[in-house]
């Protein structure tokens, strides 16, 4: 566990990695990466699309390991790291619905169609809302905390499902085909490679931020409940 001051250091180094890597992303992906060919500049949004659905995913995915760790340890550290990471996955899951209709409008001549890929991206964005009010409505209730770690354990189900329909369902999608590890027409080029990785190693150190930020405000928030816990106390 880290230190309030090796806290601090490790989140001021990567803020500011955050920072350069940011203003290196919009270079990229604005200047460096050429245009795509039939779609045009709307196709720059893919390089803040598709990283901010690996960052849901992982994000969905480290709440369920959490909640895994808090049923068998009955540690509400773990809770709280799975609250914090299921928070950011909502965050970069609705970024990648929003991007992802901007994206559609143009080159679907629609906001939104009900394929495969976008409804259970949709379901997954939805059963996460559902933890976050799960959990925030049980509070620091042992059971209540044990009822929405299952309930994010099961939700986390739709990660895979969400990530292969472009697979299994691809001939009934709209949606572009996979760009990494599919067809052999359906890759990028080097440069658009490069802006894409580059990109995701960003949005990766993102997260890290943030999970840092939120479970600082976190621990803050629990010493400030003790405090008032023990003033009362001493009140009565």
């Amino acid at each position: 566990m880290l230190t309030d001051s090796k806290s601090q250091r490790v989140e001021n180094v990567l803020g500011l990695l955050l920072f350069l890597g940011m203003l290196m992303t919009l270079y990229n992906v604005f200047i460096y990466a050429p245009t795509e060919k039939s779609m045009g500049d709307v196709q720059r949004i893919f390089y803040f699309h598709v990283p901010s659905a690996f960052i849901a995913f992982l994000g969905f995915l480290v709440c369920a390991g959490y909640s895994v760790a808090f049923l068998i340890k009955r540690n509400h550290r773990y809770d709280r790291v799975a609250y914090v990471s299921a928070e950011i996955g909502v965050l970069f899951s609705t970024i990648v619905l929003i991007t992802g209709m901007i994206w559609a409008r143009p080159i679907w001549q629609t906001w939104w169609t009900w394929d495969p890929r976008l409804t259970t991206m949709f379901i997954l964005w939805f059963l996460y809302i559902a933890y976050l009010m799960l959990r925030n409505f049980t509070g620091e209730d042992e059971r209540g905390a044990r009822f929405a770690a299952v309930f994010a354990i099961i939700a986390s189900a739709d990660v895979p499902i969400v990530y292969m329909s472009i697979r299994w369902w691809g001939d009934r999608m709209m949606h572009p085909k996979p760009v990494l590890m599919g067809d052999e027409d359906s890759g990028l080029a080097p440069e658009m490679l490069y802006t894409f990785l580059f990109a995701l190693a960003v949005f990766l150190i993102l997260y890290f931020y943030l999970m840092m930020l939120r479970l600082r405000q976190e621990r803050t928030a629990e010493i400030l409940n003790s405090m008032k816990k023990n003033l009362a106390l001493h009140e009565e």
